[in-house]
């Protein structure tokens, strides 16, 4: 085997036990603090080169807080993130300091869910997506012109120079959108993590932009870990899914393989509340009450027990499901799937 189908084989990302803990004030500043956040706990799972990675799953269960993890906008408490480059050996990027932090932000991009709050209302088309490559000092002051171009032009913003000096409020929703899009990928970068890229835009819209994402991620071999909550999107834009639910990843797999034999209760809650284009058609009630709770301190057992429709005292009484490979690369944390 040559030595670039090897590196093919290998993840591009490989996370194990990734947690992040977030300490809840007190109020009293002598007081040693015990209670936290148990915001991302234990998630591990791989990301191949030019693949879509979604995670999924409702508000609060830790999605955004794992992607800004993989990006290091956030530190991690404990784990590990593999990351590998193609060009030596796996690094562990999880606790990377100054300069060596800065390097790997060269191969790591994020898009986030506003494309107006993200952006520097004052600065102009131009300054917003040249940014990362004055950062990273890629290329002279004409080399960002001509890369910013093509790159507009690539995200479909054309001609590139009637939008180069605009400002972010002179764009519609979409147009924004995508000048976020060219952001990230100026400095061509290994991976992407695309935090609802498509949530704040017209849905007459949302279809040219995801089309748009993986158009690129397939010419520029990026790797995407898209973040959603809309599982019709996650069909549509990703080729393995995970269900997070307070932090743990309780179901992963296939994309069609999840959505078509889902085995997590959770996973069946979410499917039963997809709307179905049918007006004939009856839904079936949803078997899981209530909401997502706030993880402070959450006791040892399945975080999903206390919605659980199948829980009984086994789940109450033994430590959280580890992931168990149910055929087909299909993986549940449930004592019962």
């Amino acid at each position: 085997m040559t030595r670039t189908a090897q590196i093919q084989d290998r993840p591009l990302l490989r996370v194990q036990d990734l947690t992040k803990l977030f300490p809840v004030s007190t109020g009293n500043w002598f007081e040693r603090n015990s209670r936290f956040i148990h915001a991302v706990d234990g998630v591990g799972f791989e990301l191949g080169r030019g693949e879509s990675f979604g995670l999924v799953g409702e508000s609060g269960c830790g999605k955004t807080t794992t992607g800004k993890l993989l990006v290091r906008l956030v530190d991690p408490t404990d784990g590990h993130i593999m990351f590998d480059d193609g060009e030596g050996e796996p690094t562990d990027i999880a606790f990377l300091k100054g300069k060596s932090l800065k390097e790997f932000r060269r191969h790591a991009q994020m898009i986030f869910q506003d494309p107006y709050e993200s952006m520097n209302p004052r600065r102009t088309i131009f300054d917003t997506v040249a940014e990362p490559l004055k950062t990273q000092k890629m290329g002279s002051a004409l080399d960002h012109i001509d890369r910013v171009a093509r790159m507009l032009e690539m995200v479909g913003l054309t001609p590139p120079r009637s939008f180069m000096f605009r400002h972010p409020h002179e764009l519609s929703g979409g147009q924004r959108q995508r000048v976020a899009i060219a952001r990230a990928l100026v400095v061509e970068p290994k991976f992407v993590v695309a935090d609802e890229p498509t949530s704040m835009l017209d849905v007459s819209i949302r279809t040219g932009v995801m089309r748009l994402m993986e158009d690129l991620g397939s010419r520029l071999e990026v790797g995407y870990l898209y973040i959603t909550h809309d599982l019709a999107v996650a069909r549509y834009m990703c080729d393995r899914i995970a269900v997070m639910y307070l932090g743990k990843i309780v179901e992963t797999g296939e994309t069609e393989e999840v959505l078509q034999n889902p085995r997590h209760p959770y996973t069946r809650a979410l499917l039963s509340a997809v709307p179905v284009p049918d007006p004939t058609y009856t839904r079936p009630p949803v078997e899981i009450e209530g909401g997502v709770s706030i993880p402070v301190n959450p006791p040892a057992r399945c975080r999903f027990y206390d919605r659980c429709p199948l829980a009984d005292d086994f789940c109450r009484d033994n430590d959280h499901p580890a992931l168990e490979d149910k055929g087909a690369g299909h993986l549940t944390a449930c004592y019962k799937a």
